[in-house]
């Protein structure tokens, strides 16, 4: 069996969010979501909506989306009205911002900032308020809690996870012959040198976990921050992101830096390239000086 829908019409409602089912005159209703987040009333509705016009599926995609299928060309205009009695929309395609993808940091016992309300300003900012911008090829967005990256900040065209960067009181430490916070750094970058509890920059990821964990209080306190990661992606060609030199400690900073790699993705980027062959074409360095070029040092920027 083959598609009987014309290719023009096919091409028209990926645009949509509506992936054919391959060898069927049916189609995937790709609905977003914030985050991954939907609310007990628009999962209910889905599940009706899967029921009256796909074959009783809802399936999730590896970028939080919920895609239902089976649905007939037909019904795709009346599928998107029942679903937005619900608030719900489909979308998602195209070379355009993609829906941002967020690790469970606000509740997670690692997560050292709020993902899920730093990622619904960037969905709302750059995925429905840049939605008409295009752009060369999608460009993703990762907002990860912590360095542990569960959702692969590294591997998206920009990625976001959170820092701790620890402060130590030397003047604090007891040199204890089982050191907390040398036993508890997954680094190995926390070490008692003669005696006095150090930390290897060069190895510590300022993922926070020595932060309060001396009895003595030689390590009670942290600066929160962000890492930025630019040029990742996954596929059928591999990249894994580049750090940005500077962490960040403010939000305005890293919604900053997203707005403008962006934009320097629309200005620089050849259609058809994804960020990360830009970044290669023009040179990290000089993709990173243009998009910090506003962006004044802070506290954290040499840790």
């Amino acid at each position: 069996m083959a598609c009987t829908i014309n290719a023009a019409e096919v091409k028209r409602v990926k645009a949509m969010g509506f992936l054919n089912n391959r060898g069927t005159d049916l189609f995937n209703g790709r609905v977003i979501t914030v985050n991954g987040k939907i609310t007990a009333k628009q999962a209910a509705v889905l599940a009706e909506a899967a029921e009256k016009f796909g074959n009783g599926d809802v399936e999730f995609t590896t970028r939080m989306t919920v895609e239902i299928r089976g649905i007939p060309f037909e019904k795709i205009e009346e599928f998107q009205a029942y679903i937005a009695q619900a608030g719900l929309e489909t979308g998602g395609t195209g070379a355009v911002v993609r829906p941002i993808v967020s690790c469970k940091g606000t509740t997670c016992q690692y997560g050292l900032y709020d993902t899920f309300a730093l990622s619904q300003k960037i969905h709302e900012r750059f995925y429905k308020g840049y939605h008409t911008v295009q752009l060369p090829h999608k460009f993703k967005i990762a907002t990860g809690g912590c360095p542990n990256n569960c959702v692969k900040p590294s591997l998206n065209d920009l990625g976001i996870y959170g820092q701790l960067i620890p402060t130590m009181d030397k003047n604090l430490c007891k040199g204890c012959k089982k050191c907390q916070v040398e036993k508890g750094c997954p680094m190995g970058a926390a070490k008692l040198v003669d005696g006095v509890i150090q930390r290897d920059k060069s190895i510590c990821n300022n993922c926070g976990r020595c932060v309060g964990v001396c009895p003595f209080g030689a390590v009670k306190e942290g600066t929160p921050g962000y890492r930025i990661v630019i040029g990742g992606r996954w596929g059928k060609k591999v990249a894994v992101g580049r750090e940005l030199d500077q962490i960040f400690t403010s939000e305005e900073e890293v919604l900053a830096i997203v707005e403008r790699a962006i934009l320097l993705f629309r200005d620089k980027g050849k259609t058809g390239e994804r960020f990360a062959d830009t970044i290669a074409r023009i040179g990290f360095d000089e993709v990173q000086k243009q998009l910090m070029s506003q962006i004044p040092l802070t506290d954290g920027a040499d840790c």
